[in-house]
């Protein structure tokens, strides 16, 4: 379906043909005709396929056709990055049109406090904000929310994941009653359940692929020990010369570290991202990893959702994600907007368990990959294994384990410290373009 039969505004369509887009994703095609006539609505759909459009195309119409006084839209997201990115879709969207965003996010100085107060109270057409800081703002007195009329929360069950829910329900008692609410969320486990129940009037749903993984992803896993992950991720990069955009998800900040220390060492260049950062620091390095200055991103799960950067050749879990959801959203920062690209996943003693629930999710379509044998022997996989480092080192390791599987197959880095990195060598590739003529999210 194309964009131009929505019955969207001139404008916004000349902004959506600027950015070169025609056809609507099938998140789009279902959600903005019943966004448009103004009903409740849940939209289930992995990341990557254009749901954040789903939504903002459709405010920014009726934005355009009412021309609101005050805040008219609250968007709530779990991080600042999601934030951001955002509203730099907005401003790509609205460009041709009179709507302003402006987002509202941990992290920042009074600088920004100053800012975001003065949107809160003057009003702007569009507020993108985490619970926590916004709540902040509300706490004060000084924020007017009485002209909104479109809520929406976005990743929702990443915000229950990381304990938003009180805050969220907080955050709605200072809005109207009489209000559009839009919820949209990758999973939709019985505690997202309950929160529709709370928030929307019998909303209309979209499901699109619950908890697949992205049709182009190759996917892959190694059964290691721990003692053996960094160098096999070395041995991995230097196996794909042509892979110019890497991200490696550890599960806790330290093991980002040692990974990134490692790959400086042999003058890959490489750069970490994690909670300890500052606010700056993280844009900075996600800016300079989005324009291809770094070619390796080691990060916690800060960055496995909302974050759009295109073209990832390979993601690599150097842990296994707590929840196979999660490992949903890690793979889905490659092969975006329908492009290729590459997952592999280390899996040791304690994470084959967690694993196991993955491969219960995502269908088979992992292939389990012998180690170098420089490497020796790991572990083999068992996949009701409640791990165990106490498991037997010395076992037969199975030939290339081929189970028949389908090989299936979005501000960027720098260092902490800013200091320059030497470039590895080889070919730089032409990448993965992104052909597709959808928006994305």
């Amino acid at each position: 379906m194309k964009f131009s039969e929505f019955g969207l505004d001139e404008q916004i369509l000349e902004a959506i043909h600027y950015a070169g887009f025609e056809e609507a994703t099938p998140i789009q095609e279902k959600a903005i005709p019943i966004i448009l006539e103004n009903r409740d609505l849940i939209g289930c759909a992995q990341t990557g396929t254009g749901k954040t459009a789903a939504f903002i195309l459709p405010v920014l119409q009726q934005i355009k056709k009412e021309s609101p006084k005050g805040t008219s839209t609250l968007i709530i997201v779990p991080t600042r990055e999601l934030a951001l990115q955002i509203n730099n879709q907005i401003s790509g969207m609205a460009y041709f049109t009179d709507a302003h965003s402006e987002t509202v996010y941990g992290g920042g100085g009074a600088d920004d406090w100053d800012r975001e107060k003065g949107a809160l109270t003057n009003g702007t057409d569009i507020i993108v904000a985490t619970p926590g800081k916004l709540l902040a703002h509300l706490k004060m007195g000084y924020v007017k929310f009485n002209e909104v009329r479109h809520l929406i929360l976005d990743e929702a069950d990443r915000m229950l994941d990381m304990g938003f829910y009180e805050d969220i329900m907080k955050i709605v008692e200072n809005l109207p009653k009489k209000r559009q609410n839009l919820l949209f969320s990758a999973t939709m486990p019985p505690k997202i359940r309950k929160m529709a129940k709370d928030i929307l009037h019998e909303p209309e749903e979209v499901n699109i692929a619950i908890s697949k993984t992205a049709s182009g992803v190759k996917q892959s896993a190694y059964c290691c020990y721990d003692e053996q992950k960094e160098a096999l991720v070395e041995d991995i990069v230097l196996a794909r010369p042509d892979y110019d955009s890497i991200i490696i998800f550890c599960s806790r900040k330290n093991k980002v570290n040692g990974v990134v220390r490692r790959l400086q060492r042999r003058n890959f260049d490489t750069a970490g991202i994690s909670s300890d950062y500052e606010q700056n620091e993280r844009e900075e390095v996600l800016m300079k990893f989005r324009s291809k200055r770094i070619r390796i991103l080691v990060a916690t799960d800060v960055l496995s959702r909302g974050i759009d950067i295109q073209d990832i050749s390979l993601v690599i879990n150097y842990d296994v994600p707590n929840a196979p959801e999660d490992y949903v959203h890690r793979v889905g920062r490659t092969a975006r907007a329908n492009t290729k690209g590459e997952a592999i996943t280390f899996v040791n003693p304690d994470d084959m368990r967690k694993y196991s629930r993955i491969e219960s999710l995502v269908g088979p379509v992992v292939e389990m990959l012998p180690l170098p044998e420089k490497l020796g022997p790991g572990p083999e996989y068992r996949a009701s294994s409640g791990g165990g480092r106490n498991q037997r080192r010395n076992f037969k390791k199975r030939p290339n384990n081929k189970r028949n599987f389908k090989g299936k197959g979005g501000n960027s880095g720098g260092n902490k410290g800013g200091r320059p990195q030497n470039r590895q060598g080889g070919n730089r590739p032409k990448g993965n373009s992104n052909s597709g003529s959808k928006p994305q999210s």
